[in-house]
Order: structure tokens, then sequence, then C-alpha cells
């Protein structure tokens, strides 16, 4: 039973929510003297050693994103076999609470809440930090359709999905995070990136505009072979109030082949924002997967209130593809040339001679065909040089006609 104080600084409160894996609780920080959340991992995790080293390395890695959709990760520790993390408290309410009470969200709130978490997503993958479990009861939304006024989305559980990975957990059968949120490629069992986090988001953006999933399935194989020979009908189809632009760009971000969809989170949300202003975002074919890791592609600033404001970067228009001149000769190109009288009677005496040539061998061949060998041997001749000269007759008159 999660009382008293953790290692004597976290006085637990009441209980906010609780899963498979863990529960979590209000507490007072007695030395900074705030609210915190406390997450306590379940009974069976703590009593696994190798998940409990990959949680507590993840804890670390995790504790080091300080962005301000992410919720801050501020300690973590054990206390009498119960192992837990700290983190900043966020009042508001998850994703999957949203849902069970609104049922859908507009597709103006939909794409901020989308953008916000992708300003994150963005944030964490250039570190090297995949979320790897991005559902709705992951998503903490301050604001907006909860109290009114300004809204603000922030991410958590980063790096609990990571620390389960092949653990007594999986290897028993059991799939860390919700099914229906997964990659295909995390499905097939390979290594989760940046791309399988738009995936699962793109699940939750569909969600919370259909109020439905677009795949279901009542196992993990049957979601499988249904991602696999599927294509999910666009958002529209359930909701008309969702613009055709923002349709195509959830269903782009749900594309099966991770080098088909949106490589980064900051080209979701750049497309998300284009889609609800109603500009194509269909993907080219021959459009190549964006750097993830690499330099950054959206702009951030603080506004008055002092939160990050998530702005992508305006993409410079591609400059019009003109065909190139075709070459240019160093030399005027040359004028067809006449045939000449004279052109004319000089192929007539060459095609004249070439027959004189001919007849004069068939005589020579008949003089001595009473002499076998002096036949056989003028045949040989006789043959060779006629041959030779049509040869040279016909380059000549080719030639000529050139």
């Amino acid at each position: 039973m999660a009382t008293g104080a953790l290692s004597g600084r976290y006085e637990l409160d009441d209980r906010l929510g609780s899963g498979g894996m863990s529960n979590v609780y209000r507490a007072t920080d007695r030395i900074l003297e705030r609210t915190v959340a406390v997450k306590i991992l379940a009974e069976h995790l703590s009593d696994d050693e190798r998940f409990v080293a990959r949680f507590r390395r993840e804890a670390l890695a995790v504790a080091k994103l300080i962005h301000p959709h992410i919720v801050q990760v501020y300690d973590t520790g054990v206390d009498d076999g119960r192992h837990f993390i700290v983190m900043e408290y966020v009042q508001g309410r998850s994703g999957a609470q949203l849902l069970q009470r609104h049922g859908t969200l507009e597709p103006e709130t939909t794409v901020e809440i989308g953008i916000q978490a992708c300003s994150g997503l963005d944030y964490a993958h250039r570190r090297g930090i995949i979320h790897r479990d991005v559902k709705p009861g992951n998503l903490m939304v301050v604001g907006g359709p909860v109290g009114g006024g300004e809204m603000t989305v922030k991410l958590t559980d980063f790096g609990i999905a990571r620390a389960a990975e092949q653990t007594r957990i999986t290897q028993v059968g059991s799939v860390v995070g919700t099914a229906a949120y997964l990659a295909p490629e995390q499905v097939r069992g390979e290594e989760a990136t940046p791309a399988s986090d738009v995936y699962a988001l793109g699940v939750v953006l569909y969600q919370f505009l259909t109020g439905r999933l677009p795949y279901e399935g009542g196992s993990l194989a049957e979601l499988a072979v249904r991602q696999q020979n599927e294509r999910p009908l666009a958002p529209r189809t359930y909701n008309d109030q969702v613009p055709e632009s923002l349709s195509n760009a959830v269903l782009n971000a749900l594309e099966g082949d991770p080098g088909q969809r949106y490589s980064s989170a900051s080209d979701l949300a750049r497309a998300l924002r284009q889609g609800l202003d109603g500009e194509d975002v269909t993907l080219a074919e021959d459009e190549g997967p964006t750097a993830m890791l690499g330099g950054e592609t959206a702009t951030r600033r603080l506004d008055e209130t002092g939160r990050t404001e998530y702005r992508p970067a305006p993409a410079a228009p591609p400059p019009p593809r003109r065909r190139p001149p075709p070459p240019q000769s160093a030399y005027p190109p040359a004028r067809p040339r006449r045939r000449s009288a004279f052109g004319r009677f000089v192929r007539a005496v060459l095609a004249l001679i070439a027959l004189v040539l001919v007849a004069a061998a068939v005589a020579t061949a008949v003089i001595f065909a009473t002499d076998d060998s002096a036949g056989n041997k003028i045949k040989d001749i006789a043959g060779t040089t006629v041959h030779d000269i049509a040869t040279q007759i016909r380059d000549t008159v080719e030639g000529n006609k050139q």
C-alpha cells in the first residue's frame, strides 16, 4: 500500500491513475515544498532486476529532457522495495479522458494537440530518445477543452516502454504499450524509430477526429494482418467537419511503410498546419525521408507567458524547373551541300569503270577456262578482285551521297 513518505521526502496523497505497469499519486516534495506526481512501479516489475536496471537508465536519460511539452522528470529511487519516479505535476486531463468525455475533438483542437505533441517528440528525437508508447493516455492536456483558455499539451511516460523491452514481460508474450498504437514495424519486432512515434501519434489524431481507431483487432496477430492488407478510411469519412487536406495528412502519418510516412515529427506538425489551412499535403513520390536527428528544422520562441510556441520553419518554395537550352556549337551550322553537275558526271564515270573491270575479269576467266590450274587461280583472283572493287565503288558512291 502506498502510504507514508517515500525516501522520507515525498508525502503521498490521493491516487491519480493506475495501469498494468504503475500507479500514479499526487505527492508533496517536503524539501522543495511543491506538488509533484509520483509513479510507483507495479510489484511484478519491481521484482525484475533487468527491467529495474533499464528503467533507472532510461529515467536518467529522460530527466535531461527539459521542454515545455514534455513532463519533466525530477527524481527516481527505491524505498522499501518500491521503485518510483518523481515527475512534474500536471493539473489537467489525459487524451484518453478527453475521448471518454467528448467522444471526438474539433479539428482545430486536434491539430493544436498534434503540433504541440510533435514539438515534444521532435525535441526528444533529436537527442536520441524515442517515446515508443505514444497514446491518448500519455498526452496530458491543460486548458483548452479541459478548462478553457490557452491549451498546453505535455507528453509523459518517456522511457518506460524502452525499459520494458526484452524483459520477462515481453518474453511471456505481453506487448508493451497498447497494440493499436504500435507501428507495423514495431509489430514485426523491428527497432522503433522516430517514424514509429509519428505513426502512433497519427493513430491518436485519427481517434480524436473520428472517435475510433484506424485498425481494430482482437489480437496482435489480427491487428498485424489488417495493417498489412487494409488501408484505413479517411477521417473525413466519419466526420465531414474534417478538411480533406487534414484528413490526408493524418493518413500519410499512418502509412505502413516507414519510408512513405512522415519521417520526423516536425514534418507531421507542418503537414497538420497546412492540412487545417486547406493546403495540399500529399507526399511527392521522389521526396526522400527527412533527417531525423540532424539540424533544426523548426523555430521556437517564448511568448508573453513564457510558453514555448512551436512554429515550423517556412519551407522555401522550390525554384521553377527549366529545361536547359540545347548545347550551342562553336561553329556555325553547315549548310546542306548541293549536288553539282560535275559531281554527277564523276559518279557516272566511276560506275562505268567498275562495269568495265567486271567485264574484263569475266572475259579473262573464259579465255583461260581450258587450263584448270590457271583457271582456278584466276577464279580466285578474279573473285577477290571483283569483291574488293565492288566494295570500293559502293563506299565511294555512299561517300559522295553524304
